[in-house]
């Protein structure tokens, strides 16, 4: 009876968690079809012309899309668990690493939910003209924490509505571009020069960080092997498709004037462009803020879980679905600090940079763990490491052509958080890629090794002591050492007679 009751627990536990299209592609597409879309895209398009909108669109794709295919291979080689990026790449590269990066993604995701509410409040303008931005981006991201207590299952059903809503935005922006469009000749917008390429990519660029937030809700998905490469990939490709689509259809329905004065221009172009537009706006930029909010504390609950920030901020309470309350509040606090900040243009380059910086790693981590030959290292999904090196390259060359200065900052704040957790006593209870790579060096070098010529300015001494007891033979350990004088290897083997799975012993290599 309690092996009946405990098999129907389980399987209401995994019914509980989320499926591919509510727990992956809805966040990832909500997130990524945002407050940039509707409020940024037209200005840019204004400034920067049709010709380097697509560019930036394309790169930034290019960009998101290998990182998408990374840890997407990585979800199919492991059990991706709660943290998402956090939670890959301190498996793969341990502790300290994964906080160095884990700590700047939870803040990146915080300001998200402030990037998001600033767009919202920006558009409440349409209606109130007078409204006060930052009250009401302050206001709004308290509301955005409100969904976020209740679970994620709920928040996101609340997601599928908006869905909806956005579809008919988009319809309604294609008719009106074509009805003005009629019997014209496609204009061509030249750019100003008021924008360079690289701010208009800083500031486009938060519009396509959304592929990771399927992956951020990695713990509440009930398949994350298969949830998470087939919803964010298919999110992602949707998501390149609109952006290409959309600047088209905005020079087919208004003029470069327009593009650049009117942030809420779809109004102009769209039919009903109030009654249509606005709930689209409004539900895409609350939910991309709900998005942020839910994947914020899971971030920290993973890093709590790891001792990397104290433990009672991945707390959960509650009954039924548990809620990540001490986490929601300090993602709270933060965005609400965040709002002082200033405004759209000022928060978004700081997301860009943190996003690009956990992107690199992320794709570096997908390289490196072909590159170790680990037996483990088995994905459904493979990807040429190349192509994941060349991600991580691109991610990190970019931050310094959006902002050298500020890619100085980012890098040195993450250094120094690798810093001080190296120096803390983090013992980790998983095997990672780094010692995949030595080993990898080590059989590289030997083999070429192998074929150099032995010589006796190149002899270097090897020392092999064998021995019953290490412990009773440290005078002779200690002497084989000295006469490698740093210059060769000594091996310390010890002889064990009978059953190795009835020894307890220690099989940890060391170095002096």
């Amino acid at each position: 009876m309690a092996k009946t009751d405990m098999a129907q627990g389980k399987r209401y536990q995994n019914n509980q968690k989320l499926g591919t299209f509510l727990g992956v592609f809805t966040p990832t597409i909500l997130t990524i079809l945002g407050v940039i879309m509707y409020l940024r895209f037209g200005w840019l398009l204004g400034h920067m012309g049709l010709y380097q909108v697509t560019l930036v669109v394309v790169l930034a794709n290019i960009i998101t899309l290998i990182t998408t295919l990374s840890f997407s291979s990585v979800a199919t080689n492991i059990r991706v668990g709660v943290g998402g990026a956090y939670f890959i790449v301190s498996r793969s590269l341990g502790l300290e690493i994964g906080g160095a990066i884990g700590l700047p993604l939870f803040f990146s995701q915080v300001f998200s939910v402030t990037l998001y509410s600033f767009g919202l409040a920006e558009s409440l303008r349409f209606l109130f003209p007078t409204v006060n931005v930052q009250t009401a981006a302050f206001i709004i991201v308290i509301a955005v924490a409100a969904p976020s207590m209740t679970g994620a299952k709920i928040a996101l059903k609340s997601q599928i509505p908006v869905m909806i809503l956005i579809g008919i935005s988009l319809l309604a922006l294609g008719i009106g571009a074509i009805y003005r469009s009629w019997g014209n000749v496609f204009p061509v917008i030249c750019p100003t020069g008021e924008v360079g390429f690289w701010v208009g990519f800083a500031i486009f660029f938060p519009a396509v960080t959304g592929v990771m937030a399927g992956l951020s809700l990695s713990g509440d998905l009930r398949d994350p092997e298969r949830s998470i490469p087939v919803g964010a990939i298919s999110a992602c490709l949707a998501g390149f498709v609109i952006y290409l689509l959309v600047p088209v259809l905005l020079i087919m329905g208004a003029n470069a004037t327009e593009l650049r004065e009117d942030s809420l221009v779809w109004l102009r172009i769209a039919p009903l462009g109030p009654f249509v537009i606005l709930p689209g706006l409004w539900g895409a930029i609350f939910s991309s803020a709900v998005g942020s909010m839910l994947a914020a504390p899971r971030t920290l609950q993973a890093l709590a879980i790891d001792r990397t920030v104290p433990r009672f901020l991945g707390k959960r309470t509650g009954k039924g679905e548990k809620k990540l309350v001490p986490g929601i509040v300090l993602t709270l606090g933060v965005a609400l600090g965040a709002v002082f900040l200033g405004d759209l243009n000022a928060v978004a380059p700081v997301v860009t940079i943190f996003f690009l910086t956990t992107y690199g790693v992320i794709n570096i981590v997908a390289a490196l763990e072909t590159l170790s030959n680990d037996a483990s290292w088995r994905p459904k999904l493979r990807v040429p490491w190349p192509v994941n090196l060349i991600g991580g390259i691109a991610c990190l060359g970019v931050v310094f052509l959006i902002n050298p200065l500020a890619g100085i900052i980012a890098i040195v704040a993450e250094l120094t958080i690798w810093l001080l957790l190296s120096r803390r006593e983090n013992t980790a209870r998983w095997g990672d890629a780094r010692r995949g790579i030595y080993e990898t060096l080590i059989r590289w070098a030997l083999i070429r090794l192998s074929r150099r010529p032995m010589s006796a300015r190149n002899w270097r001494p090897h020392v092999l002591v064998f021995v019953s007891d290490p412990l009773q033979y440290l005078d002779l350990i200690r002497f084989g050492n000295w006469f490698s004088q740093g210059r060769g290897v000594v091996t310390v083997c010890q002889l064990v007679v009978g059953d190795l799975m009835d020894k307890n012993l220690d099989l940890i290599c060391r170095h002096d």
